[in-house]
Parts: structure tokens; C-alpha cells; sequence
């Protein structure tokens, strides 16, 4: 989590001091959903995410200096400077992709976990989501077959309370999300989002149900993003500071920390050294993304088109032009 928070602060102070190009969405706030969930996958199992990204890839393992150059646009990034920050992948540990089409990488969830089913594997996949997606129909179409077929696939949406600037309890016709799960027949269960063990625990049975065959679940997790939509969405006129204030009192890392304190699980110490070393390891990213060359422009059609030479393809004119 700690990680999470501090790769989106700095990430954000990259992006307005080195001027770089694209947007950025922060997940500050929403950490314990990500580490929970993630916290019982391997590198075997599937992930899609968001435009909101960054923390779903850090706790699913994608090394945190691909993403820093991803966001530089430079070649050493984790898809070569050519996705940005909302669509960092790494197949290596089974993150298929963030994606900035609100509610697209859900499909993908299931198409990941119908390969698992067939091939009998004891795979899963989980998607993130937040609760603008909730009210689109790929959601819908998704859990309907994934319900079919018994996927071992976990919906998890991220309730943040506002689909850009649209409050959810404006937008949406339900008050909870999890409850249209229902009409699927899908078991679903509402979580503290700020609460990393509460949703450690319903990923946990989740996952292991879709690992023994019991088929798909649907998570809603009740969280907050600190910042703005996306990194200049400034000022927030349309939440309360009241609110904000509420929210980040129930911030989930300084909750857990005092957490851990208080049970005598880990000193002070240990906690000022894992700040240290997270420092460094940012430090590190970021001098590596700009140690990073630029994309060549050579470049711009490789990893387009999967087994063909280009030499071999019609592209209308367009490799010659």
C-alpha cells in the first residue's frame, strides 16, 4: 500500500515538473483494495484493471521502474513507451492490461478465465472496476456469461462515489452495485475498501471458490480517491472538503500501520525502513525512465501486428507513406 500511494505522488510531481505527455489517474486512497485483493494471487493468475491502474499493477508484481518509464513515454517502459499510465501490461506476472475505455477490460477478465476453464487449469482472473462502469452493458454481458459458463472470474468494483465528476448515488439506480449481481446469480459480498483485511478476507473466499470450480463473484468495495479525476482536476467543486476530510481519516495505511503497531507485529523501525527503501526504489525509477531513450519511430508498427512481417501485410499504402 505504501508503495501504492508513493509511486502516485511522485508519479503526479514527474508529470507537472518534466511536463509530460497524457494523463494521469491517481489511486491514492484506494490502496487496500488493490493489496487485498492482489495479496492472494500468483503470477499465474489474471488481472485487468482501469484507467485508475497504477496501484492494481504495482500489487500484481509489475516492476515499478517499467511503469515510472511507461509514464515517460520512453522505450524502457513496461510497454516500450507506448501505452502511457493508463495502459500499463506485463504478461510475465499476469497483469493483461490497464485500459482507459471505461469498462472494456472486464471481457477480457472473462475471455482470460474461460481459457483457464478450458485448458483446466486452477487459474483465476479478477477485474477492477469502478462504479461508472457499473452502468455499462459490457458489465452486464459479462457476469451473464461468466455466470453461464461458471467462470473463475471475481469482479471486483472499486465504489469510489464518483464516476469523474458524477456522484454514483445521482447516477446510479441501486444503492449498493453487488446487488445487481443477483439478477446473475452470482454471490456477491460489500467491503470496507479502506479496510485491507476486511477485503483481503472476501477476496480470499472468492478466489479460492473460483479456483475449485464454484464459479464467478462480485466484490464492491467501499472506497475514496484522494486526488481529482485525473492529475489538474482542480478545484473539486463538485465534493464537499467535509467529506474529503472523513474519508482520508479512515486512510488505510496509517489505519493499518497503527494497526500493526498496537499488536506488536512490527517496530517503528521497520516501518521508517520500508519508507526508506520505497524512497529509493522511486528514486531509482524515475532515473531510470529518464536514462530511458525515446521510442524510435522505426518502432511504430512493431507489436501491432502479432506473427506477420510487415512485409507481408497490406496496410493501405501507410508503412511506405
Amino acid at each position: 500500500m505504501s508503495t501504492i500511494r508513493k509511486f502516485e505522488n511522485r508519479a503526479t510531481e514527474e508529470l507537472v515538473e518534466n511536463k509530460l505527455v497524457g494523463l494521469l489517474h491517481s489511486s491514492a486512497g484506494q490502496e487496500a483494495v488493490a493489496a487485498g485483493v492482489c495479496a492472494n494471487l500468483s503470477n499465474d493468475d489474471y488481472l485487468t484493471s482501469t484507467h485508475r491502474g497504477h496501484g492494481h499493477s504495482i500489487a500484481k508484481g509489475v516492476a515499478i521502474r517499467s511503469m515510472m518509464a511507461e509514464i515517460f513515454g520512453r522505450s524502457g517502459g513496461a510497454n516500450r513507451g507506448k501505452g502511457g499510465s493508463m495502459h500499463v501490461a506485463d504478461f510475465a506476472v499476469g497483469m493483461i492490461g490497464a485500459n482507459g475505455i471505461v469498462g472494456s477490460s472486464i471481457p477480457l477478465a472473462c475471455g482470460a478465465a474461460l481459457k483457464a476453464k478450458i485448458t483446466g487449469s486452477d487459474q483465476v482472473a479478477v477485474s477492477f472496476f469502478g462504479d461508472g462502469a457499473a452502468n455499462q452493458g459490457v458489465l452486464h454481458e459479462s457476469m451473464n456469461l461468466a455466470s453461464i459458463w461458471k467462470l473463475p472470474v471475481i469482479f471486483v468494483c472499486e465504489n469510489n462515489l464518483y464516476a469523474q465528476a458524477t456522484p454514483s448515488d445521482y447516477a446510479m439506480s441501486v444503492k449498493d452495485v453487488a446487488v445487481r449481481a443477483q439478477g446473475y446469480d452470482i454471490p456477491s459480498t460489500i467491503v470496507d475498501g479502506m479496510d485491507i483485511i476486511e477485503v483481503y478476507k472476501a477476496a480470499n473466499i472468492a478466489i479460492n471458490r473460483a479456483r475449485s470450480g464454484g464459479g464467478p463473484t462480485f466484490i464492491e468495495a467501499k472506497t475514496y480517491r484522494y486526488e481529482g479525476h485525473f492529475a489538474g482536476d482542480n478545484p473539486l467543486r463538485y465534493r464537499l472538503t467535509s467529506e474529503e476530510n472523513q474519508w482520508r481519516e479512515r486512510d488505510p495505511i496509517s489505519n493499518f500501520k497503527t494497526k500493526i503497531r498496537e499488536e506488536n507485529q512490527v517496530t517503528d523501525y521497520e516501518i521508517d525502513n520500508i519508507d526508506i527503501d520505497i524512497d529509493k526504489s522511486l528514486d531509482e525509477a524515475v532515473d531510470f525512465a529518464k536514462r530511458s531513450p525515446q521510442p524510435d519511430k522505426l518502432d511504430l508498427f512493431s507489436d501491432v501486428y502479432s506473427s506477420y512481417p510487415m512485409n507481408q501485410l497490406d496496410v493501405g499504402g501507410i508503412r511506405d507513406q
